[in-house]
């Protein structure tokens, strides 16, 4: 059974050609802990979920899986 994935981050990361290191560093977060977003294995604060969307311009709602309802 596969786990629920609850935010597209990697997925965004991966459409934009944007690597993990790049986001950690612009979000002065550590590369193991975007690695967890990414992987969905720790989600970040709806804060850092508004940064993130920022750094990629991208709407935040690009950023959230709706589709596991």
């Amino acid at each position: 059974m596969k786990e629920m994935e609850l935010n597209r981050i990697k997925e965004v990361l991966d459409e934009r050609g944007i690597k993990q290191t790049w986001l950690a560093e612009k979000l002065g977060k550590s590369f193991n802990t975007i690695n967890a977003y990414a992987g969905n294995r720790k989600q970040p604060s709806l804060e850092v979920l508004f940064e993130i969307a920022k750094i990629l311009q991208v709407d935040v709602k690009d950023l959230i899986d709706n589709k596991g309802k």
